[in-house]
């Protein structure tokens, strides 16, 4: 039951983009088009769980054990950097057609805020493995489902000639944003 209210956590309750106020920049700006926000948010739910799985090895088996807690911060960022550009070499060596599907995606999964923020929260909640890899696919599908949801949003906006010119652009969609915040606040009763 802890597992599956983690999960839950992470996917509504704590949305890291509407609740946490995680990876805003790629949520605004990737936002615009239903097919790449779907591509962002697949590449970022793969590349957030084997994040999940290495930052905690390495807080488990060298940090820990060198008593150095006070490098994580500086351990997980390059351990996600490393990771990117692992996946990078691997995914365009192995399918270089969705290599180029995911395009200037994957280099920017690494100033994502929401795959060191997952790091951070796993570690402060004191997460066993299983815990941090239910964790982090949570939060990456409400990522994902938020990135989703504003891109279908955004897609019938721009098609909209009702909205005053004032709106068009990055203040309707911040308005929408924030709808989608106060929306998303009903699912705090759920845990």
């Amino acid at each position: 039951m802890k597992i599956f209210t983690i999960f839950l956590s992470a996917l509504l309750v704590n949305n890291f983009v509407l609740s946490r106020f995680l990876g805003i920049c790629p949520f605004l700006g990737v936002s615009k088009k239903v097919e790449t926000a779907t591509g962002m948010g697949a590449a970022v739910t793969f590349v957030m769980a084997l994040a999940s799985i290495m930052t905690f090895l390495v807080e488990k088996f060298i940090l820990a054990n060198f008593d150095i807690m006070y490098l994580s911060t500086l351990a997980f960022i390059l351990v996600i950097a490393s990771l990117v550009q692992f996946v990078e070499m691997v995914i365009k060596k192995v399918s270089p057609d969705l290599y180029k599907a995911l395009g200037i995606f994957l280099p920017l999964i690494t100033t994502n805020c929401a795959v060191l923020g997952v790091a951070v929260i796993n570690s402060d909640e004191g997460y066993n493995l299983i815990e941090s890899l239910v964790n982090s696919v949570g939060a990456a599908l409400g990522f994902t489902l938020a990135l989703v949801l504003l891109a279908g949003i955004r897609e019938k906006l721009d098609t909209n000639e009702y909205i005053p010119e004032a709106l068009k652009g990055l203040p309707i969609t911040l308005i929408t944003a924030g709808l989608m915040a106060i929306a998303f606040l009903g699912f705090q009763g759920l845990i």
